[in-house]
């Protein structure tokens, strides 16, 4: 079950402002990866199911954070139908994302008091999405829609949080766009797990990535 309540979630990702989204079946691998993030100053983690058993990778990844990387908070993406929802939350995942919205995971998530960030790709669907007890909302795909949706959607709702993914880069001219166009947060994947850096193993390489990437967002906010 989940470690952290929806409240502590949304703070700790509010406060580091990046949510790096990550996927690989390999659980040793992603062990690392996930202690590279924690070192860089991570604080959230969405790790995506994207492949199969990725759920048996997601239930180590959870034990290893509890017992290893405390105030880490391991969450679950890629999560668009109720069932797989539940299996997560079972297996530890501390928040729900989605690259849709599915109205039917948001009371499952409610029930247990833990944050449904599901893909919202208009104001109407954010919209929705926040009638149903969805404080987080995730603007994908991010590249497709740009700052100026962000920008225009909480000219009228200043009152959304939304985390952005989808073509988010770890620079200056990229994140500032993001951040000063009014986001909560951004999702970050491939950009910060150089397919090199993790076949050489050099988790180091991800660390900075990802304090850099802090330190980018702390700047531009």
């Amino acid at each position: 079950m989940a470690k952290y309540d929806k409240i502590q979630v949304l703070t700790a990702i509010g406060e580091t402002g990046i949510v790096p989204v990550f996927y690989n079946g390999d659980v040793e691998v992603s062990k690392n990866v996930l202690k590279a993030c924690y070192e860089g100053g991570i604080r959230a983690f969405e790790f995506a199911n994207r492949g199969d058993h990725a759920q048996e990778v997601f239930k180590e990844l959870s034990k290893y954070a509890v017992a290893e990387l405390p105030g880490m908070i391991l969450g679950a993406g890629s999560v668009v139908d109720p069932g797989t929802a539940s299996i997560y939350i079972q297996l530890g995942a501390n928040f729900v994302v989605g690259p849709l919205f599915n109205p039917a995971i948001a009371p499952i998530c409610n029930r247990r008091n833990i944050p449904y960030a599901p893909g919202c790709g208009s104001v109407s669907e954010v919209g929705a999405a926040q009638e149903a007890g969805c404080d987080l909302c995730k603007v994908f795909p991010g590249d497709v829609l740009g700052p100026a949706f962000v920008k225009g959607l909480r000219a009228p709702m200043p009152w959304s949080k939304l985390m952005v993914t989808g073509g988010v880069k770890p620079t200056l001219e990229n994140l500032e766009g993001w951040f000063k166009a009014g986001v909560y947060c951004v999702g970050m994947g491939s950009n910060l797990f150089p397919k090199d850096a993790i076949a050489a193993g050099d988790w180091d390489k991800i660390s900075a990535l990802c304090a850099d990437a802090l330190k980018i967002v702390k700047e531009v906010r």
